[in-house]
């Protein structure tokens, strides 16, 4: 007999066995107040209180709607008088494959049904493998349920103890004095994880960006969390895998920020508290707004860079960039967390389109932001290298020459970047002024006509 004509035949059994174990209607739950704080490594901090009736003396309580993986070994009850002595983590649930398998060397019992009379036989069975399929011993005969179609059901007669409806924690107790309690029961688990996303909508004539931040809730420890205050970790504590990164182009941080932001810290972790109460459902992906920002200030710039002091004399696209800050004043005001930045602009009808999409590590309030939406395939540059003469045994002379195209109908900007820069190397002589805005890179603003051309030369003195 197949596993699907198996659960075909205990779901018919379902009701029954609901009835004998009285179980919580699906909407309900034995959760208490919940606060939950997820990390970005996929681990979650639980915290849900509860009110318990407990007997004074040793006592066993049962804790449903927990995680179904939980990490037992992280368990805390913390209530007036009382102690845990012992807890066990009932994992295996309820289901029809759990419950035949749990019924191998029982007795059952089959119902089937003559389709042409609707008229019912019964029979006890005793179930000898469910590997598989279901090879049954009624009477002196075996036999193998067949995946026919016929209808057929089986009753069991109670449900095996070690199987839960719902994930739950047994714990024994002693308990100073009776009566109602209350208590918070604690755990980690994994199964609950966020990430963050951006979606920026750059208006070009004003130089502006609106920014809509967005947090992304994942849930698959098995179990829902109704109602909860949810508090999100920026940062990833020991002791587990984070989440890898993100797809698309780097967004680069051009200058680390030096305000201290608005959010609440604990040690180096930064706190994003959901400003509602939510329910995250199992198997469930919520999105949640945590930045919105209207009319901060970007400029769009194109952005060339050229490593080491070496030629590239092949026309390359440069780099469509969006700039700006996340500054209290005249930026974004917040610190933001890793995630997906997309742009978008409005085209002439003042719809909104698609134009990239780069990924941004943290940043502290007060950064300095490039983020890459792509290549602009009309505004091109070449390096060439002039000479390259030797002044001494380490030390050499280099003129570099970059040339620019712009083949747009207005004036462009382009931030030229050369790398690798290290140890002693130097501009001598250059017909732009630029600026060393880091140990190994030096950048300058070529300014490039519409439809015209642009060079610049600079000369640079380093060392073996």
């Amino acid at each position: 007999m197949s596993m699907r004509r198996a659960v075909w035949l205990l779901a018919a059994a379902w009701p029954t066995l609901a009835q004998a174990q009285q179980l919580p209607a699906p909407d309900k739950t034995a959760q208490g107040d919940l606060a939950i704080t997820i990390y970005q490594n996929g681990q979650a901090l639980v915290q849900d209180a509860r009110t318990l009736d407990l007997a004074a003396g040793r006592t066993r309580q049962e804790f449903a709607d927990v995680s179904a993986k939980i990490r037992p070994e992280t368990v805390t009850l913390a209530g007036p008088g009382i102690g845990i002595v012992e807890q066990n983590f009932d994992y295996d649930l309820l289901t029809p494959y759990k419950l035949m398998e749990k019924a191998v060397g029982s007795v059952v019992t089959i119902v089937r049904t003559n389709p042409a009379t609707g008229a019912e036989t019964r029979e006890q069975a005793r179930v000898l493998s469910a590997n598989g399929g279901i090879v049954l011993q009624i009477g002196p005969r075996i036999e193998v349920l067949r995946d026919d179609g016929l209808p057929v059901r089986v009753i069991f007669d109670k449900v095996p103890e070690n199987l839960r409806a719902r994930p739950t924690l047994s714990v024994t107790l002693q308990v100073a004095s009776g009566g109602r309690v209350p208590a918070t029961l604690s755990y980690l688990t994994p199964g609950l994880g966020w990430t963050s996303d951006y979606v920026m909508l750059f208006d070009e004539a004003k130089s502006a960006i609106d920014v809509q931040g967005w947090i992304t809730l994942t849930n698959d420890t098995g179990t829902s969390y109704q109602n909860a205050a949810v508090t999100l970790v920026a940062g990833a504590p020991s002791g587990a895998k984070a989440f890898g990164r993100l797809g698309g182009d780097d967004a680069t941080i051009d200058q680390p920020g030096t305000e201290t932001g608005p959010r609440e810290r604990l040690g180096d972790y930064i706190f994003y508290p959901l400003a509602q109460r939510t329910t995250i459902a199992n198997a469930q992906q919520k999105q949640v707004s945590f930045l919105d920002v209207k009319a901060a200030p970007a400029r769009k710039t194109y952005e060339w860079i050229n490593g080491w002091l070496g030629a590239d004399t092949d026309p390359r696209s440069a780099s469509s960039v969006l700039k700006f800050s996340t500054s209290k004043n005249g930026g974004l005001g917040d610190q933001l967390p890793s995630g997906t930045i997309r742009v978008y602009m409005r085209d002439r009808k003042g719809e909104p389109q698609f134009i990239g999409e780069s990924r941004v590590d943290a940043a502290p309030m007060g950064s300095a932001m490039s983020i890459r939406t792509g290549e602009a395939f009309d505004v091109k540059g070449a390096a060439v290298v002039v000479e390259r003469k030797k002044l001494s045994a380490r030390r050499w002379k280099t003129t570099m020459r970059y040339d620019f195209t712009n083949a747009r109908t207005e004036p462009v900007t382009i931030d030229l970047a050369q790398t690798g820069l290290w140890g002693d190397v130097r501009v001598i002589d250059q017909t732009l002024a630029g600026e060393r805005v880091s140990a190994d890179r030096m950048e300058w603003k070529v300014p490039v006509p519409a439809n015209g051309k642009a060079s610049v030369t600079m000369v640079f003195d380093s060392r073996d």
